[in-house]
């Protein structure tokens, strides 16, 4: 089975006025996930949040892929002629991670997986 776009993410300096603006163009809602994360809420099967850094890059947007093994799925973009960026990175307790490869083009491509309990 092909691997699946699970989320996106939205970087933006100021999360209020992407909301604002996000909501009037797309009438998107919003949630607030511990420990102050706002979700995202399309409206379909994909979701995803605002994400201010504090750093650069402040704008950007990246979708992520379901995979069963992130250090893996860096390791197919690097074969196939990309560059890893971020991870394999924990999140929460440890029960999924995540990480950021460039495509030859240059464009960040996140890839997820959820670690079965």
């Amino acid at each position: 089975m092909a691997n699946q776009v699970c989320h996106f993410e939205i970087g933006c300096r100021d999360v209020a006025k992407a909301e604002a603006f996000y909501s009037q163009v797309f009438d998107w809602r919003y949630e607030t996930r511990p420990p102050n994360q706002r979700m995202i809420r399309t409206g379909g099967d994909i979701g995803g949040h605002f994400n201010s850094l504090g750093h650069e890059p402040h704008h950007y947007v990246t979708f992520y892929v379901t995979v069963s093994d992130v250090a893996e799925a860096l390791g197919k973009a690097q074969a196939a002629g990309g560059k890893k960026l971020v991870g394999p990175v924990a999140i929460g307790v440890g029960n999924s991670e995540f990480g950021w490869f460039a495509d030859p083009e240059g464009n960040v491509i996140g890839v997820y997986s959820e670690k079965k309990k």
